[in-house]
């Protein structure tokens, strides 16, 4: 008789949180690796399509709010005015999966941001009381940071970074061969996620990537069409990619795939949420992207300020931005298509610099996100920000608490009203 594992993307505590495709990635290719040898069920709480997720509307582009009710914040929060959230699926709904298809033998459980650990907390909490017997691992971002905190929230197993051998070893199993990720467990899927590449080349002082010190590894053409060509067998229509450096080395992988989307005429909308290099969108990789059905092009600038940029790291400067930027309008990228995200409340910069920022890519024509700044540690930017708060505690990593308090409501909120201002005066 096969094991039977229940997969688990747990709900979100926090101020706010926004579907952005978000979709527990890493957890579904770990379950098409052990779908033969397994007996799976999924329950993604951020599911949005999900009959019991009473949720916002679905914009163009699929994605949304998530059903959310206000609940107490936490004492390491109690400074920060805003209204604490719990988002996603109902519990009674896991509560009763739980009830209903269990006992299971396995639980495995895919982590997100460290300070959503509360979630992570609540599912193991359901999964204890009501499948006693199964085995709980933990996998993911907050798992790879915070091992140690996330060690003590009650799993049998935690696993950092990509070395799923010690995962093997729970389930009794040998390690089994690539697969495409499990999308068979949702019974609507309108929007999936991919990734042509793991790591990143550079190594920014502020970014997740860099601290997981993940290197840079393109994937196989073969196993990146055929995970395509099932989420397109599954009538999906909005993809995102999770690559957090898309176009380096196009040439051994990206090309390929958009020249294989391109000639089969795919009717697919992709996205980059992660942000893509403005010094890779160069004239040829413009066109590719666009005409393979590329919609949203999300670009990292982060700062327009020159020392800014070269002491973070170097990924970008504003000469290959405004190139990126001009080579996706030659290309035909809709207007309001080209979105930069720009850093709120980095503990090396100043209010005035981002607002120079922000009126530097509003001349060029291109929309404003602003990416509230996640002292992360482990990273030099995250180490920094010890001197504020109590990196210890991953709540305190929070993306709308720290802004806060190392500028104060008053600054943040100017900011945010100049970005709305800054948007609204554009197309599209």
């Amino acid at each position: 008789m096969k094991p039977r594992v229940l997969l688990v993307h747990p709900p979100i505590y926090d101020f706010a949180a926004y579907d952005f495709w978000l979709r527990p990635y890493g957890l579904l290719r770990v379950a098409g690796r052990i779908a033969p040898f397994t007996e799976l069920t999924l329950f993604d709480y951020l599911d949005r399509r999900a009959p019991d997720h009473a949720c916002g509307p679905f914009d163009r582009w699929d994605r949304g709010a998530y059903a959310s009710r206000r609940i107490p914040t936490p004492p390491a929060l109690a400074d920060v005015p805003r209204h604490w959230r719990r988002l996603g699926r109902h519990r009674e709904s896991f509560v009763r999966l739980l009830a209903d298809r269990g006992p299971f033998d396995f639980a495995l459980v895919q982590t997100g941001m460290t300070y959503w650990y509360p979630g992570v907390q609540e599912a193991i909490e359901d999964i204890r009381t009501y499948s006693p017997g199964a085995l709980v691992a933990l996998g993911g971002v907050y798992a790879t940071i915070c091992p140690g905190h996330a060690g003590r929230l009650g799993s049998d197993l935690v696993v950092p970074g990509s070395d799923l051998r010690p995962l093997w070893g729970l389930l009794g199993i040998a390690e089994p061969p690539s697969a495409t990720p499990w999308w068979q467990g949702y019974e609507r899927l309108d929007a999936g996620v991919m990734k042509l590449t793991d790591g990143c080349p550079f190594a920014c002082t502020y970014c997740a990537t860099a601290a997981r010190r993940e290197p840079f590894a393109t994937r196989s053409v073969g196993d990146c069409t055929a995970e395509l060509d099932a989420l397109v067998q599954r009538g999906v229509s909005n993809i995102a990619f999770y690559d957090d450096a898309l176009l380096f080395s196009p040439e051994r992988v990206l090309v390929p795939f958009l020249q294989h989307v391109i000639e089969r005429r795919l009717a697919v909308n992709f996205h980059t949420p992660n942000a893509l290099h403005g010094r890779f969108v160069t004239p040829e990789a413009a066109r590719l992207l666009v005409q393979a059905g590329f919609k949203t092009f999300y670009l990292g600038l982060e700062s327009s300020d020159p020392d800014w940029q070269r002491t973070t790291g170097g990924k970008v400067a504003c000469d290959d931005f405004v190139a990126a930027v001009e080579n996706l309008r030659i290309a035909g990228a809709e207007p309001g298509s080209t979105i930069a995200y720009l850093l709120l409340g980095h503990p090396r910069t100043s209010p005035d610099r981002l607002e120079a920022s922000m009126r530097f890519v509003h001349a060029l024509g291109v929309r404003i996100m602003l990416a509230d700044f996640s002292p992360i540690p482990g990273t030099p930017d995250g180490e920094l920000c010890r001197r504020w708060t109590d990196l210890d505690e991953p709540l305190n990593h929070n993306k709308t608490a720290f802004p806060l308090r190392l500028l104060g409501a008053t600054a943040v909120n100017r900011l945010k009203d100049l970005c709305r201002t800054l948007n609204r005066r554009l197309p599209g």
